[in-house]
């Protein structure tokens, strides 16, 4: 497989540009390279996700499909983190579609998303132990969320979790 670096042809996201993938968390966009796919020359993106410390590559065709983003601002940041402290809806008890609407909405990955899960989550495990999967699915959306705000906010992960849970314990 033959491989060639990019760097004059535009595309959606820059080299070095922090990028949110979701339900992997933050990554950074590492190298943009050409390489032969079934005799076709395909552009991609060399994604470094530190989370998980992988490297993938997409390509840069299919990157917004797969829902690849750019970091959220500070002000959307800080929006997520309003969002946490804000009443909540009641949300079913049927843990069941309970997660099924939240891992959709962790595929979605937005950053106001994902503070909903958190939210949602939290609230419910004060009433009641979540069940394993939607724990996981509560580190898991708590780790998305702390990833993309520090990198945002330009704040340590641990300072970003402690506003999280301080502006869940609000209420």
């Amino acid at each position: 497989m033959k491989s060639t670096k990019h760097n004059h042809r535009a595309t959606p996201f820059k080299l070095h540009q922090e990028i949110v993938y979701p339900l992997q968390g933050v990554g950074q966009i590492t190298s943009i390279e050409e390489k032969l796919f079934k005799g076709e020359n395909i552009l991609y993106y060399v994604i470094y996700l530190e989370v998980t410390d992988m490297i993938i590559m997409v390509p840069v065709g299919k990157a917004e499909q797969l829902g690849i983003r750019a970091i959220v601002s500070s002000r959307e940041s800080k929006q997520a983190l309003k969002l946490i402290a804000e009443d909540h809806e009641p949300i079913t008890a049927d843990w069941k579609m309970r997660y099924q609407m939240n891992l959709d909405l962790l595929k979605s990955g937005s950053v106001m998303d994902i503070a909903t899960v958190v939210r949602t989550l939290y609230h419910r495990s004060r009433i009641k132990e979540l069940p394993i999967l939607e724990r996981k699915l509560f580190d898991n959306a708590l780790k998305l969320l702390v990833d993309e705000v520090s990198f945002s906010l330009g704040k340590t992960k641990g300072e970003v979790e402690e506003m999280i849970f301080s502006n869940l314990e609000s209420e």
